[in-house]
């Protein structure tokens, strides 16, 4: 038995801790036909990213449901990895490359790559050692990157899969296109912000006669690109003009229809619409539908092209600047309204996106959509909370096909090669040049690589070995739960549940755990630009892995955003000493000669009782709601038994016997506090695995780390509920007895003698057999049980229990002179408070010039102080009454 430093300090074991998990190789899952599997993946963090809040909120709920399944006697893989993160590395070594003077297309493809491989073997490895810093447990040995070896075969492979099932095609279609990475990005890469802009509109003249049309647009620069003006055929404002020709007055009136179309809303802005279907997706559908062809007008930098007619070589803002002056110096512009719209931003360099055609690859998705929504309908996958099972099905209804080229060059290279000499496209992982069947042929490889979530989508079997047959995947496989963030459902959730149906003809997960995102104390998203990050190394550093873990799963429900206060940081490290202090406690009455925590059950008393049978309960509903994904009110139920019931109560209540000379008495006494805290410990690792660790170490006979001890099992037998409703009852009469003397100002320093007066039986029997605690915690120097009236004072404090009454002689324990001045004093201040916030409220220039926040701040300190008066009022009879 080792002796714990006398102060705690998480600086002082948290690291030590850590290794000696990683030396021993506790993290580590094997495939163990005697063990039930049990397999998270994590959710890929981005190879060059930093820890978060989200990733520290994420992972530490993984660690409580991995620790807890490995304690439970699983064999529990938890495999970590990294993503590629295709766009945001590319973008850090192309900013690395041009403040060296270097541009990415001078040095070509594989010198590019090169550098890029450099940055993530420099980079790479620091979230996962930050992670480490925050005690997650998963296996190290097995840690993937999405561009090793055996997951680009796992790409190459599902590539060329859909392709030859005719899932996969090449077209021109709506895209979502970042002028500033010029590549095409995923609609998960789009951050939709919310802005205010302006909404203009035009007069586009008929052809044919007088008068024109009116049209309104969030996009003037696009004009040049329209090739139709819309209106709803129910519109009867139109009705008459369909069919009809309008000109563009800045495009050297070039005519364009008026065609009818469902699309169009009626109520917005004028009823009809430009069509312009090279530079926006529902344009794109009404103009296939109508057959009006394309009409591309901007290059992939965001400059206006030869199409753009006099506005060509503009950027797409002064294009738009021009194209209003020019309307308006030709009398066909109306003016502009205020609007409020989201625009799409490209999430990693803000830009905003723009809506070009161009010829990618896509996958299919409506096939692929059909059996991952069957399977939700079915109930065979489970989403967390339920209410995000609506936006799963929503979203694969309304699917579109996924446009999968990246024009990067940091990622898995489409296995797609084009003849140099005709039209012919060969998918192949090698290069068909001169290969059986296309002799006297050369042929180059597509410049593009796949979006990040097309390997990402292949985590859960692709990082198990697949499509190799590996006694990993067969023994792991399909996971148990993903957790992720309620964000990314749409993008990366969906799109491994169509993969694996459509690979392995499985789910790849049974459950999905969706946690919320962590907010500031104001409740704003964490960012940048706001400057109200808080980096979760730095909590680390100041109060420990423990407390910041606890912070973020208290008070912690699904699918809900949750805000960080520091404030909250400081009591959970609080609470880690307060175990600390108790353990500490409990091992300076221990002597040598404890071996174990085999407790005597025929020699304990109530209070033992009610404590073994609390913790019954309690192991019961922790292991329940763990089960259940309940981890915030897991975390409540063990926090609330340690602080309550085990330190503010039963070791208070049993160190009479700690100290006195009953050898045998202390020593079961002392068994059972060790029994309590050795399950404490277990229960608590999951969310606190550092400080646990450390205490289980310490105590006696640890033949086995705490990481891998048999989690508790909840002991009908170790029920004691006739015990259990004693001494709570107890508990409610000694804190009754607290808040009377609390609310006479009486000193705990002095003592009375307490009168119980009750009929019943059973309420005798317990206040008979537990008079101890009244005397320990109830400040009494005597306690006398009567059924006997006449022994009652009404001049006493009474405190009336449920069949019970106490009364404790008031004359023994006021000097009602002195309570009196002090109350008066007390009233008088109280009055003062109430007069200043009333006449605050009363002066008309506050109340018209204050903020509502202060405003609101005043009325809450009339109501409290009128309750204060009250109260003081009260006890001022009370007093008057015995002088």
């Amino acid at each position: 038995m080792k002796e714990l430093n006398k102060t705690y300090d998480p600086k002082d074991f948290e690291e030590k801790i850590y290794d000696y998990w990683m030396e021993n190789n506790y993290f580590r899952a094997e495939v163990d036909e005697n063990k039930k599997p049990y397999s998270i993946v994590m959710p890929p963090p981005n190879v060059t990213g930093n820890l978060h809040m989200g990733h520290a909120l994420n992972n530490t709920i993984q660690d409580v449901l991995i620790r807890t399944k490995r304690m439970q006697g699983y064999s529990a893989l938890w495999l970590p990895g990294t993503d590629h993160a295709s766009i945001s590395t590319e973008a850090k070594v192309v900013e690395k490359l041009r403040n060296q003077g270097i541009n990415k297309e001078d040095i070509g493809r594989e010198k590019f790559l090169e550098h890029a491989w450099e940055w993530t073997h420099e980079y790479g490895g620091n979230i996962v050692n930050q992670l480490k810093k925050l005690g997650i447990s998963c296996d190290w040995s097995r840690q993937s990157f999405t561009l090793d070896d055996n997951l680009s075969h796992a790409v190459e492979e599902v590539f060329i899969e859909l392709y030859e099932k005719g899932l996969i095609y090449r077209g021109n279609r709506i895209i979502n296109w970042c002028p500033s990475c010029e590549t095409s990005i995923s609609d998960a890469e789009v951050e939709h912000e919310e802005s205010d802009g302006n909404i203009w509109y035009f007069k586009y003249p008929f052809a044919d006669r007088e008068g024109g049309i009116e049209i309104a647009t969030t996009r003037p620069e696009t004009i040049p690109g329209d090739l139709a003006i819309a209106v709803n055929p129910e519109d009867e404002r139109y009705t008459d003009l369909i069919g009809e020709y309008v000109m563009i007055p800045v495009m050297g009136n070039k005519k364009i229809p008026i065609i009818a179309d469902d699309y169009v809303e009626m109520d917005f802005g004028s009823g009809a619409v430009k069509i312009t279907p090279s530079h926006d997706p529902n344009d794109f559908e009404v103009g296939a539908r109508h057959d009006l062809g394309q009409n591309i007008i901007m290059d992939g930098k965001g400059y206006l092209n030869e199409n753009a007619g006099a506005y060509a070589g503009l950027e797409r803002y002064e294009a738009r600047k021009k194209i209003i002056e020019d309307f308006e110096k030709l009398g066909f512009y109306i003016g502009k309204k205020h609007h409020h719209n989201a625009v799409g931003h490209c999430e990693r360099c803000h830009t905003v996106i723009e809506p070009l055609i161009s010829k990618q690859w896509f996958v299919k998705m409506a096939p692929l959509a059909k059996p991952a929504l069957e399977e939700y309908r079915k109930g065979n996958l489970n989403i967390i909370p339920e209410r995000f099972g609506k936006i799963y099905e929503n979203w694969l209804e309304n699917i579109r096909d996924w446009n999968i080229s990246r024009q990067l060059w940091w990622g898995h290279r489409l296995p797609v090669w084009y003849s140099d000499s005709d039209d012919e496209i060969v998918i192949s992982r090698e290069d068909p040049s001169n290969t059986k069947g296309h002799e006297g042929k050369t042929y180059t490889q597509d410049q593009d690589t796949l979006d990040t979530w097309f390997s990402s989508a292949l985590w859960p079997f692709s990082t198990l070995g697949w499509p190799e047959k590996t006694p990993e995947y067969d023994y792991f496989y399909p996971t148990n739960v993903l957790v992720t963030g309620y964000d990314i459902i749409f993008f990366w959730v969906i799109r491994m549940v169509f993969s694996a149906l459509e690979q392995t003809g499985k789910l790849p997960f049974k459950d999905v755990f969706l946690n919320g995102l962590v907010r500031d104390d104001q409740g704003r998203k964490m960012s940048k630009s706001l400057g109200n990050g808080i980096d979760p190394l730095d909590i680390i550093r100041d109060y420990g892995a423990d407390a910041l873990r606890f912070t973020l799963v208290t008070g912690n429900t699904p699918g809900n955003d949750m805000r960080f206060y520091i404030k909250r940081v400081e009591a959970n490290r609080n609470f880690a000493n307060k175990l600390w202090n108790a353990t500490r406690f409990l091992m300076m009455n221990m002597s040598e000669e404890i071996e174990d925590s085999n407790f005597d059950v025929n020699k304990l008393h109530y209070q033992d009782k009610w404590i073994i049978s609390k913790l019954q309960k309690v192991i019961k509903s922790i292991t329940e709601k763990i089960d259940k994904y309940d981890i915030g009110l897991a975390a409540d139920d063990i926090y609330d038994f340690i602080w309550s019931d085990f330190c503010d109560w039963y070791i208070e209540i049993v160190k009479p016997v700690l100290y006195s000379d009953d050898v045998e008495e202390k020593t079961n006494t002392v068994k059972v506090l060790l029994y309590v805290l050795e399950n404490i410990l277990k229960l608590l690792h999951p969310f606190m695995p550092y400080i646990t660790e450390e205490i289980w170490q310490a105590l006696p006979n640890r033949k086995e780390a705490l990481i891998v001890a048999t989690w508790p099992e909840y002991r009908e037998d170790l029920v004691f509920e006739k015990e259990e409703r004693a001494t709570e009852y107890i508990e409610n009469a000694i804190r009754e007895i607290r808040n009377a003397r609390s609310e006479m100002n009486i000193e705990n320093s002095k003592k009375s003698n307490t009168l119980v007066y009750t009929k019943d039986n059973e309420v005798k029997e317990i206040f008979e057999e537990m008079k101890g605690l009244l005397l320990n915690l109830g400040y009494s120097n005597s306690v006398e049980v009567t059924d006997d009236e006449s022994k009652k004072n009404s001049e006493n404090i009474s405190i009336v229990l449920d069949k019970a009454e106490i009364q404790l002689p008031l004359k023994e324990l006021v000097d009602f002179e002195k309570e009196l001045k002090r109350l008066q004093k007390d009233k008088k201040e109280a009055e003062g408070e109430l007069k200043r916030a009333k006449g605050k409220l009363a002066n008309e220039g506050f109340v018209s010039k204050a903020p509502e926040k202060l405003i609101e701040e005043e009325k809450e300190k009339v109501t409290k102080y009128e309750e204060i008066l009250k109260t003081i009022e009260v006890q001022i009879a009370k007093v008057e009454k015995n002088l």
